[in-house]
């Protein structure tokens, strides 16, 4: 967990190897009111926090990571920045961590390279005989429910 408004760890996964740490000066951290119920303050706290991270210009990245992250996340990015908001809890804190943790698992998975491509296999032997086997003694069961002939 890292302290808010702090730098942003990203621990290791496929893609960071070593992890990540994304400064503090690339995050950009707004807070506003939060939708939905409330208590006696709902109409005075910011507890809503948009996190925006601008992942074309971020020096956190390589030059490969930044490429697969754009691809990946290119629906989502606005002029090259990802924005993540969190308002599900009722406190500021919680959700400023709730928005880090969010954005920490899209970068993550956004710079993992894609997966390895399927190579096709073929049948073994065993399998291909089974098959035929178990095609024929159908084949059997349904012959013998014919009527006999003439």
């Amino acid at each position: 967990m890292s302290a808010p408004g702090g730098d942003l760890p990203i621990r290791p996964g496929p893609g960071l190897r070593d992890g990540l740490v994304i400064p503090a000066s690339e995050l950009l951290e707004r807070f506003s009111r939060s939708p939905g119920p409330g208590g006696q303050s709902v109409n005075t706290s910011d507890t809503r926090v948009e996190l925006e991270y601008d992942v074309a210009s971020s020096s956190a990245l390589t030059e490969t990571q930044r490429r697969r992250a754009l691809d990946a996340l290119g629906n989502r990015l606005v002029d090259g920045r990802l924005t993540v908001t969190a308002s599900e809890h009722r406190s500021q804190p919680r959700n400023r961590n709730a928005a880090r943790e969010r954005l920490a698992d899209l970068v993550r998975q956004a710079a993992a390279p894609p997966p390895p491509k399927r190579r096709p296999t073929r049948p073994t032997k065993g399998s291909q005989r089974r098959r035929i086997e178990s095609k024929k003694q159908r084949g059997q069961v349904k012959q013998l429910r014919r009527r006999p002939d003439e």
